[in-house]
């Protein structure tokens, strides 16, 4: 691929402005200097540097991003900043787009991508992917309620019933709750239904994705491949 192709693909402005990145000598490939931007570079396992800065090429990018507080995941968001903001510009230029959505005051773990196919796989209902919570809560957990939780429960508006795939107690008022479906305040609906109430939500794993312990809120980095994700 053209050295100013690989720019662009990669969200570094337009063609032209990509062009003048590689003339004003700010580009690398492979450690080497490009002054060419004509010139064919090959993209596999490619890092390259803009400005210094270390990039891996993607056909496709999927990052990781350990949500804080107060973001909304839309790209037009109404009450707080959209959680885009805290990408850095040439993944915010290449249109990475949430992977599903967490609530404003929902933390941890969510995924970007702009690969279309891959959204569809992860989010679709039919494609059942576990996404695990750990959920604080107002009142002591009781067997009961697990026992109700892992059974199911009719939320309103609901057609049927929805049940956790596990429900792990970590303390008397925290668990870890695996769900495959991705419903509206889902978490939140269930332990309201059965007499209890979430204080914080936070998503530590999505498909086979765990969020690193040293990921700090609104930091991001990249998933080198959706078998990461889906095994």
């Amino acid at each position: 691929m053209k050295a100013e192709q690989i720019l662009f693909s990669q969200g570094f402005g337009t063609r032209h402005e990509c062009r003048g990145l590689i003339l004003l000598g700010k580009f690398t490939a492979a450690g080497m200097p490009v002054e060419d931007p004509d010139e064919d570079i090959d993209t596999k396992d490619l890092v390259f540097t803009v400005d210094g800065t270390a990039w891996p090429y993607y056909e496709k990018a999927i990052v990781m991003m350990n949500k804080p507080e107060h973001y909304e995941c839309s790209l037009k968001p109404l009450h707080h900043p959209s959680v885009i903001s805290l990408l850095p510009p040439p993944l915010r230029t290449r249109k990475l787009q949430p992977v599903g959505r967490l609530d404003e005051d929902t933390t941890g773990l969510l995924l970007f991508t702009d690969d279309g196919k891959l959204i569809h796989r992860l989010t679709h209902p039919k494609k059942h992917v576990d996404k695990v919570y750990r959920v604080t809560l107002k009142h002591p957990i009781t067997d009961n309620q697990i026992s109700t939780l892992l059974k199911g429960v009719l939320l309103k508006d609901e057609k049927a019933e929805v049940k956790a795939g596990s429900c792990v107690k970590i303390t008397d008022n925290v668990i870890e709750l695996t769900l495959a479906q991705g419903k509206y305040h889902q978490v939140k609906r269930m332990l309201a239904a059965v007499s209890n109430r979430v204080t914080a939500l936070e998503r530590v794993q999505f498909g086979r994705l765990k969020l690193p312990a040293d990921l700090a809120a609104g930091q991001w980095r990249w998933v080198a491949s959706a078998s990461e994700i889906t095994g």
